[in-house]
């Protein structure tokens, strides 16, 4: 490997759960075990929690949802449509309730947390349906969430930062509903594979070339990185995105994801969207497990400050 991990994060490595070589149904099951032994989170506010369901439309099913709010909040109150990473392929309401419930306490709004079809059993456009169907949701259920509509955010990690930037291009191109802000971590967005990054880092921990090229497999089946793949599944693959609400990029430097994160947030800006780019030194994709570390502090941190001034949150 030989990899300069930040300091802090490199005597860990090697006590990280492998999910690679089993079946798919033992990597969920993998992951879930490995989510359920981390300790529970205390927020520092008290959150009213609510699972909800969106009604079955035109394009899809109906879609689970948690709804996360700070019981004290003063209504209406900005929103974040959360949708969680996995490859395209694992990931629940459960696996992400810690991580969704901290967001929502510490950024003081409300949080929608999205339980997407996964992939193989639901390829794209399953999970980009989901995610729409959801948002538009939030904005006609808007009063009754105690929503400001003019106050939505969407936030994704893995693929399903690839997720958030697809729902953005879909919103725009549909008319809306509009957001507002778009953050994108480690965001998995383009079915290429042709990035410095991708080719070079074949054995980074938890992320690496084989597992994009699995994933993406899974996701997109034999239009994987052919000339016809929409935009709506592979973001960076959108030829003009103008006209789309600003974004908070973070990459981490030994992720196979890198550059297509960077490339990415450079034509954000290019297309005149106000956008915010973090680098962060020493870290790989899933590096932000070892959260007490200095190093994933400040990259919640961040993400934090960016959310709450993006959203107004005093």
């Amino acid at each position: 490997m030989g990899y300069e991990f930040d300091p802090e994060i490199a005597p860990l490595v090697a006590a990280m759960p492998q999910y690679s070589g089993g079946t798919l149904e033992e990597t969920r099951a993998l992951f879930a075990a490995a989510i359920a032994a981390l300790p529970a989170y205390e927020p520092p506010v008290p959150l009213t929690i609510v699972d909800d369901v969106v009604p079955a439309g035109e394009a899809g099913p109906a879609v689970p949802v948690r709804v996360y709010r700070p019981t004290d909040a003063s209504a209406p109150t900005a929103c974040i449509v959360y949708l969680h990473g996995g490859a395209f392929t694992v990931g629940s309401l459960d696996t992400e309730h810690r991580s969704a419930a901290r967001l929502a306490a510490e950024v003081q709004t409300v949080l929608v947390s999205v339980d997407y079809r996964l992939a193989p059993e639901h390829p794209f456009p399953a999970a980009v349906d989901d995610c729409f169907a959801t948002l538009r949701w939030v904005a006609e259920r808007a009063d009754d969430l105690g929503v400001d509509r003019d106050r939505i955010a969407v936030r994704g990690a893995s693929a399903g930062g690839g997720l958030a930037a697809a729902l953005t291009l879909v919103a725009r191109d549909r008319g809306g509903p509009a957001l507002c802000f778009q953050v994108l971590l480690m965001p998995e967005l383009d079915d290429r594979l042709e990035t410095p990054s991708m080719r070079q880092f074949v054995d980074t921990p938890m992320w690496d070339r084989g597992r994009a090229e699995v994933s993406w497999m899974h996701y997109l089946g034999t239009a994987q990185g052919g000339a016809d793949v929409s935009p709506y599944a592979a973001p960076a693959r959108a030829r003009d995105l103008a006209g789309l609400p600003a974004a908070y990029v973070s990459v981490c430097e030994f992720d196979p994801l890198r550059d297509e994160g960077i490339t990415y947030a450079q034509r954000l800006v290019q297309a005149g969207v106000h956008t915010e780019l973090h680098l962060v030194p020493g870290t790989f994709h899933g590096s932000t497990q070892f959260e007490d570390v200095e190093v994933t502090r400040r990259m919640h941190a961040d993400e934090i400050r960016a959310l709450r001034r993006a959203l107004f949150v005093q």
